[in-house]
């Protein structure tokens, strides 16, 4: 099993940045791809960006491009997700998410972390 825990929310004005975290634990090894989800209020939850392990392939929602940045640090089993120049349309709970390479779904999920952006 794997477990995601993250961390890094908070409140925010508009403009400013954010890093959000997600460090690993468990069964690491069986994780090739790393991303991250988010839901606002009333709204689906939607992708925002991924990294393989390698991080030769990651994808980024297009109306975060250029603002948000994912990255990922393998000897510390932490994913990161760089907010920038965020918007109160950014303001969501943000998910860790992880899976296999086999894997056609995210197989595992962190609790989430509340991110307000709001002047």
């Amino acid at each position: 099993q794997v477990q995601l825990e993250e961390s890094g929310g908070g409140l925010v004005q508009p403009g400013q940045s954010l890093r959000l975290s997600c460090v690993a634990s468990g069964n690491i090894f069986r994780i090739n791809e790393m991303a991250w989800y988010r839901q606002a209020p009333g709204k689906e939850r939607e992708f925002v960006a991924s990294i393989t392990t390698d991080g030769a392939n990651y994808r980024v929602l297009d109306s975060v491009k250029g603002r948000f940045t994912i990255s990922r640090d393998n000897d510390k089993s932490t994913s990161y997700l760089q907010m920038n120049s965020l918007k109160p349309e950014d303001t969501a709970v943000y998910y860790c998410v992880a899976k296999e390479k086999i894997s056609i779904t995210w197989q595992w999920w962190g609790q989430g972390t509340q991110v307000t952006v709001s002047s």
